[in-house]
C-alpha cells in the first residue's frame, strides 16, 4: 500500500514536469547506486548454521568473520533478510545493501522512472529493462549507461524495445557489445556527457534526501522511501527550472 501511495505522488510529480513541457521523452540514461541498509555485517549470518552460543555482551556481540567464506547464497542477515552483500567496485569494501535505480530524461536531468531491487549482480541491468518497458508510446528512445550495461543481453533487449543503447564501451578483457554503428553517431557522444549528470541525481538523494545511510528495512519500505525522495527531488529541480524560464522571459 505505502508503495502505491509513493508511485502514485511520483507519477504526479512526472506529469506535472510533462504539462510544463520540462521533460523529454525520446532520450534517457539508466543508472544504479547502492544504498546501504539498516543492517550491521554483525547479523550477516549462514542461514542453515548450527545454532551460536549466546553472547556474552548481547548488545554489540564479538564476532569473529576472519577464514569465514560468507555469501547471499548461503547466508542473510538477520536484521534485514531483503538486504544483500554487496561492493561498490573490485577493492572496495563488501556492505549490506540495495539498490537503486533511476531512468533519467536527458533534457533538464529530471527522473522519469525509478525502481529498488536486491543488491544482486545484475540488478541494475534488470532494473533498466523494468523501466524502459515503462517508457510510454511506441516511438524509438535512446538510453545512455555506463559500462556496467556493456552486455550482450542487455543490449540485444533494449533494441528489442526499440531503444538504442548508448552504452560506454567495455574493453576489459572482452569485446564491447556496442560497436561502430552506434558509436559513429553524434548522439551517442551526447548521451555519453549527458548520462553523467545522474550522480547530481543520486547525489542529492543520498544527502539532502537522507539516504546515504538507510533507516528503513525491508524492500517495500526502502523503495517507499527512494520514491519519495526522487519526487522531491524532481519538485526542486522543477521550481528552478520553471524559475529560470521565468526569469529569461523577463
Amino acid at each position: 500500500m505505502k508503495a502505491d501511495v509513493a508511485k502514485q505522488f511520483f507519477s504526479l510529480v512526472v506529469a506535472e514536469a510533462k504539462a510544463l513541457d520540462l521533460m523529454w521523452d525520446e532520450h534517457f540514461t539508466v543508472d544504479g547506486t547502492l544504498l546501504e541498509a539498516c543492517a550491521s555485517l554483525k547479523s550477516f549470518k549462514e542461514v542453515d548454521g548450527p545454532p551460536e552460543n549466546p553472547p556474552e555482551d548481547p548488545g554489540n556481540p564479538t564476532v569473529n568473520f576472519h577464514g569465514e567464506k560468507r555469501s547471499n547464497a548461503t547466508h542473510a542477515s538477520t536484521t534485514d533478510p531483503d538486504a544483500q552483500l554487496a561492493r561498490k567496485g573490485s577493492g572496495k569494501e563488501a556492505k549490506l545493501s540495495y539498490s537503486g535505480n533511476v531512468l533519467m530524461e536527458n533534457r533538464n536531468g529530471l527522473v522519469a522512472d525509478i525502481e529498488v531491487l536486491p543488491a544482486t549482480g545484475t540488478a541494475e541491468r534488470d532494473a533498466a529493462q523494468i523501466m524502459m518497458e515503462s517508457i510510454p508510446g511506441d516511438h524509438a528512445v535512446t538510453i545512455g549507461a555506463d559500462k556496467a550495461y556493456d552486455t550482450k543481453d542487455f543490449v540485444a533487449e533494449a533494441r528489442n524495445m526499440r531503444a538504442t543503447p548508448h552504452v560506454a564501451q567495455n574493453h576489459r578483457r572482452r569485446n564491447s557489445a556496442i560497436d561502430g554503428r552506434t558509436t559513429r553517431h553524434a548522439g551517442y557522444a551526447i548521451s555519453q556527457r549527458k548520462r553523467k549528470r545522474v550522480e547530481e541525481i543520486f547525489g542529492w538523494i543520498k544527502t539532502v534526501g537522507g539516504m546515504r545511510k538507510l533507516r528503513h528495512r525491508g524492500l517495500e519500505l526502502v523503495g517507499w522511501m527512494f520514491t519519495f525522495a526522487a519526487a522531491a527531488y524532481n519538485l526542486v529541480r522543477i521550481r528552478n527550472l520553471a524559475t529560470a524560464i521565468a526569469g529569461a522571459k523577463a
